[in-house]
């Protein structure tokens, strides 16, 4: 393998195991040496790949988001179904996955919002960017919902989609104190089925 190649695996390893430990066990309950030992790369090294933790955790947030995205990208662009049932069926997945997982961990953008999203700018402008991003996906494929004739027009696709957001958010938080998929249920049939219907 090239160093090239060699560095980009290690950046990649680094950014996984950074997912699954501060999902885990929160920013400050993670150590740097914990993540190394965890993908056997030497201390000094980190800091060629992010600088600092702080970048880094900017950095795991982006990683984390992306197959979220890329997962409701695949629905939305599946010809087959119309765009509120693919909405409706990647959330099923995602409480598949939950429910799979026995509750745990929730959502590390929702844990890292309450710890560090006002303590830290760059991980909250990476919080941020990473909200807006899956927000304005949800928006497109309501957009297409309420061409479609399945989701209401008085109010607007961002608005929609910022609730919905801002719901699911919440009740990963109730869901891990339940130890429950109930929340997430209701959140999805409460706003897709009945809410955002016409």
């Amino acid at each position: 393998m090239s160093q090239l190649a060699q560095k980009q695996t290690n950046r990649e390893n680094l950014l996984a195991q950074g997912v699954v430990l501060l999902t885990q066990q929160g920013y400050h309950g993670t150590g740097l040496k914990e993540i190394l030992d965890a993908v056997h790369i030497p201390k000094g090294s980190f800091y060629n790949y992010f600088g600092s933790k702080e970048n880094f955790g900017a950095e795991v947030i982006q990683y984390y988001i992306a197959p979220f995205i890329e997962q409701l990208d695949a629905h939305l662009q599946n010809p087959d179904i119309d765009a509120l049932a693919a909405i409706k069926r990647y959330f099923e997945e995602l409480i598949f996955e939950l429910e799979k997982n026995d509750f745990k961990g929730g959502c590390l953008l929702g844990n890292l919002m309450g710890e560090l999203g006002d303590t830290s700018e760059i991980v909250r402008a990476s919080l941020q960017t990473a909200v807006k991003n899956y927000r304005d996906l949800l928006s497109y494929g309501l957009a297409r919902a309420q061409q479609e004739g399945s989701v209401r027009t008085d109010k607007s696709a961002e608005e929609l989609a910022d609730l919905l957001v801002n719901t699911w958010q919440g009740v990963l938080l109730r869901m891990k104190i339940e130890k429950s998929s109930l929340p997430l249920k209701q959140c999805c049939d409460n706003l897709l089925d009945d809410y955002f219907k016409c």
